[in-house]
């Protein structure tokens, strides 16, 4: 049973490393942008090119990180259910986003590692959500200090 929950910690935390380098830079890559286009107004098509490369950035993320958890599965776990590479990816991403469809199931002994994956998945796309929100404050605040509206 220490197995599964030390190896699901491990993998957690890497995927939360992996997120905090990667949040980070993305606030700071955008600000810098808002910051740049604030003393000519931000026009709409910019916010949203703004918004629509931070989604893609973070489930560009998101993706990394099922992948970890998948190549746990596959090497740290050797979790016998998981037949092939596209199955595990699968059970990982499925595990990751808590849809859980129950199509592919794990042995006893590795539940709750896949567990651990799931809560880890909760928090780091409440997290992304949360970035999401961080960047359309910040083209709010801008935009308010720019007369309250975007250009066209």
């Amino acid at each position: 049973m220490l197995m599964p929950i030390l190896t699901g910690l491990l993998l957690g935390t890497l995927c939360m490393a992996l997120h905090t380098i990667g949040t980070s830079w993305w606030l700071r890559y955008s600000a810098g942008r808002i910051a740049q286009k604030r003393n000519q107004g931000l026009h709409f098509h910019q916010v949203l090119v703004l918004m629509a490369s931070g989604i893609t950035f973070l489930t560009m993320l998101h993706v990394s990180e099922i992948l970890l958890w998948a190549l746990g599965y596959a090497w740290l776990a050797e979790v016998p259910q998981l037949g092939d590479a596209e199955e595990t990816v699968y059970f990982s991403f499925i595990t990751f986003t808590t849809v859980g469809f129950g199509d592919v199931v794990i042995d006893k002994f590795w539940r709750l590692m896949a567990g651990i994956q799931a809560l880890n998945g909760i928090m780091l796309l409440g997290w992304s959500t949360a970035v999401l929100m961080a960047m359309a404050q910040k083209i709010w605040q801008s935009s308010q200090r720019d007369g309250g509206t975007f250009s066209g």
